[in-house]
């Protein structure tokens, strides 16, 4: 086998579910137009981070020194099955968590598993080759690069899509010194289909294909500093924490299989949590409870601004 076949090999073995290879020339000007000019709608809300290296998150060659590949990898995160209680328990008020904070914190664990891979890749290969790990927080372009890489498409949800796996994948990268064969990206696409427009709760899908992350439930739970305006705040229903509603009326998550990595811890208890307890909690306990999820990064006041929402919302006093 080729070092890249060997190394997709060791990938898969490590749990990930994709694996593709790509240049680190710089994503294409029509894609880099597109977020400019999204960018400059104000259409990123608070989120300003994603206006700061902007050269550097358009082309990955700019964040390692003589940088020839990006290796990109995905993990299936779709949650398994719920069974539901013969017997309903006495009603108590909830709020929903996405499905991918019902894991641990996805950026530990990708990060540990492309440490081993980095690992691999230097033992094989016996040269001192350098190597960027980029999980979510780096300023790249990590669905454009894995559009390139062959994982999967955009879709109208604005979130990478596998034909096979769906929307929820979470991704990884490598950026290194050692240059590999890359991959050829794949045709599919959304088509006609407009499930995901139709399901957003807010109006943040926009019929004309843009993205209003400020109208965005994920962004309002969890970016969105400040109390969130009343018309807004009506609208998020009794989602605690994310929302899911373009992910679950996705055509090509309906078939999906579920996330088989059994490293991945998963929290069967974390996919609805009780409002009342969140309000109760302390900031000591809050930290305890949530010292391995991604939630933890919200904070506690956070958490307990969205707890008041979806009381309000669902009317359980």
């Amino acid at each position: 086998m080729s070092l890249s076949q060997d190394i997709k090999c060791k990938a898969q073995e490590l749990g990930f579910d994709l694996v593709g290879i790509t240049d680190t020339s710089p994503i294409d000007a029509e894609q880099v137009k597109l977020l400019t000019d999204w960018l400059k709608s104000g259409f990123a809300g608070q989120m300003s981070y994603l206006q700061r290296n902007l050269e550097k998150r358009t082309n990955p060659a700019k964040l390692l020194e003589n940088a020839q590949s990006v290796i990109v990898v995905g993990l299936n995160y779709k949650p398994p099955k719920r069974k539901q209680s013969p017997v309903p328990n006495k009603r108590t008020a909830t709020g929903k968590v996405a499905s991918y904070a019902q894991y641990e914190n996805y950026h530990i664990f990708i990060k540990k598993q492309l440490h081993k891979l980095t690992d691999f890749i230097t033992f094989v290969t016996d040269k001192n080759h350098q190597f960027k790990i980029c999980v979510d927080s780096a300023p790249v372009a990590e669905r454009a690069l894995a559009v390139r890489a062959g994982l999967g498409f955009i879709g109208k949800n604005h979130l990478l899509i596998n034909p096979e796996l769906g929307p929820q994948i979470f991704l990884g990268e490598i950026i290194t010194t050692l240059k590999l064969q890359p991959d050829k990206p794949i045709a599919n696409n959304c088509s006609n289909c407009k499930k995901c427009i139709a399901a957003c709760p807010t109006g943040a899908l926009r019929t004309d294909g843009q993205l209003d992350a400020t109208k965005c439930t994920n962004y309002l739970t969890i970016e969105y500093k400040g109390q969130i305006p009343a018309e807004l705040a009506k609208k998020i229903g009794d989602r605690l924490f994310g929302c899911d509603e373009c992910i679950l009326v996705c055509p090509y998550q309906q078939n999906a299989p579920t996330c088989k990595n059994k490293n991945f811890r998963f929290y069967t208890d974390r996919a609805e949590l009780d409002l009342q307890e969140i309000l109760e909690l302390t900031e000591e306990e809050f930290e305890r409870r949530f010292a391995d999820s991604v939630i933890k990064r919200l904070g506690l006041a956070g958490l307990q601004r969205n707890a008041k929402i979806c009381l309000s919302n669902i009317q359980i006093f």
